[in-house]
């Protein structure tokens, strides 16, 4: 009985030296491209092409409101300066509206499904707004504005939410500031391709088309491709999905109750959560500064720098080409600083102010770039927005740090807040640039992004943290409670 029993210890030992584990060398080189390299891949697509039918606009509306500025023989509207901030931040009506429901349906249903239907109805009003602008002019093309803004409302929330669930700890920067750098790499394309379109014999109407229809694409792919974790695709090894999970700490299975447990938001704890003020403030802070640079650019390039639609859409584009490679060696570093053992909190506060402290200073110095020579003047916008890269891997996905089981739901609250200011900053720019020709005005529009900018990262500073807070588990208790509680037992003992 003895020798048996040693026969079965030994067949055991042998049997877990050949079963991989999270850990094992062998299991980390199989996984050196693997599902979540594909699914993270999808998802940069889906910033990419996302961003494209926003950015899309921003050059067309141009001649859609005087076709003389690029092919006078396409139907234009006389648009005032006033009217196109109107058409720009429209979009953002419709956005900040299904943002945190849509965050909530991703946590507690399908991230993957809602990005389908998100980006394929978002798809749809873009290919038939040319068609309705013809017919219903500056009223229907707002509605169609609106109807985009309230299907893609679900592009962050969903892939902050995908991204907790695919990217683990150790590749988290990395991973996840590929998926957003599609954002930057969209604005890249869609700025000289829209120009290009403009002036081509097809007209403005063709940027719509083009956009709208590899939304739809992208939308069919991802739904045959595409899974909400690691444990619902039909294709991932056994290897790859236990090195996430085992990363991430899941457990294969739960149980019904404790999967509901789960999904019950923290809504009050998250709301009292001074890191969640924090990263409410300073996404505020960015999307001022971004979107007020992403919409008036073009405008600002062919109203003080005199480039016409097609030339002023390639050098549109020349900063988010700067943001989008600079992405990958800030994220590199940042994920290095961590091996390295530097707190999560340093490396992301200090990500983050390269990436709003920087361009502050830049847009601060545009007052003093001659409008005579543009080159002064397209220098300082690359590094203004060049150097905003760093947010992809300091703010934004801070909220995977501080709650992976939430990371969606905070990202659609952080990120309704923050849509209400991309509303409100092309209005107000809109009012203080009453003369696109006047530099003086815009150094204003700079001027103010620039304290923006500055102020927001100064409380992400000051306030933010890199740690998992404790309401990141349904079923613990506030740190306050729990040491009362500890203090109780110790006097009954």
């Amino acid at each position: 009985m003895t020798a048996i029993k040693k026969d079965e210890d030994a067949d055991v030992e042998k049997t877990s030296q050949k079963m991989p584990t999270a850990a094992s060398p062998t299991l980390q080189q199989s996984c050196i491209f693997g599902i979540r390299h594909l699914q993270t891949l999808l998802l940069f697509l889906a910033m990419t092409i996302g961003y494209t039918l926003r950015v899309g606009m921003s050059v067309a509306v141009v001649p859609m409101a005087n076709s003389s500025t690029a092919n006078p023989n396409i139907e234009d509207y006389g648009w005032n300066k006033q009217e196109k901030d109107l058409v720009l931040s429209s979009f953002f009506w419709g956005y900040v509206v299904t943002q945190v429901p849509s965050g909530y349906l991703a946590n507690i249903w399908s991230g993957q499904k809602i990005l389908c239907i998100g980006m394929f109805v978002c798809g749809i009003f873009k290919i038939i707004t040319p068609v309705v602008a013809h017919y219903g002019g500056l009223p229907a093309v707002l509605v169609c504005r609106v109807g985009m803004g309230l299907a893609q409302a679900c592009l962050l929330p969903c892939i902050q939410t995908l991204l907790a669930k695919w990217a683990p700890p150790d590749e988290r920067a990395r991973l996840g500031t590929f998926a957003y750098a599609g954002g930057q790499f969209g604005t890249v394309i869609a700025m000289p391709i829209a120009g290009v379109l403009a002036e081509s014999s097809a007209g403005w109407p063709s940027i719509f088309y083009l956009f709208g229809t590899l939304s739809i694409i992208w939308s069919v792919v991802y739904y045959y491709l595409g899974a909400d974790a690691p444990s619902n695709h039909r294709s991932i090894s056994q290897e790859e999905r236990m090195y996430i999970e085992e990363q991430l700490r899941t457990t294969e299975a739960k149980s019904d109750d404790e999967v509901k447990k789960k999904m019950k938001t923290p809504w009050k704890a998250m709301f009292t959560s001074v890191p969640m003020w924090a990263l409410i403030i300073v996404h505020c802070g960015q999307n001022w500064g971004y979107w007020t640079l992403l919409t008036e650019i073009p405008s600002y390039m062919t109203g003080v720098l005199n480039f016409k639609v097609q030339a002023g859409g390639i050098f549109s584009a020349l900063p988010y080409l700067a943001m989008w490679i600079l992405s990958f060696p800030m994220s590199w570093f940042s994920d290095y600083a961590l091996k390295k053992n530097v707190s999560r909190a340093v490396v992301r506060k200090v990500s983050n102010t390269v990436a709003h402290w920087g361009p502050a200073i830049a847009l601060a110095c545009m007052s003093l770039a001659p409008t005579d020579d543009y080159t002064w003047a397209v220098v300082i916008l690359v590094i203004a927005v060049g150097l905003n890269a760093g947010s992809l891997c300091g703010f934004q996905i801070n909220h995977i740090d501080l709650s992976p089981n939430f990371a969606g739901t905070m990202m659609s609250v952080t990120n309704c807040c923050a849509t209400v200011i991309s509303i409100i900053a092309p209005l107000i720019s809109g009012v203080i640039v009453s003369d696109e020709s006047s530099a003086f005005q815009w150094n204003i529009v700079f001027y103010v992004s620039a304290a923006i900018y500055f102020l927001g990262n100064l409380v992400f500073v000051i306030f933010g943290k890199g740690e998992v807070q404790w309401w990141n588990d349904p079923e613990a208790q506030p740190p306050t409670k729990k040491l009362r509680r500890d203090e109780e037992n110790e006097t009954r003992t």
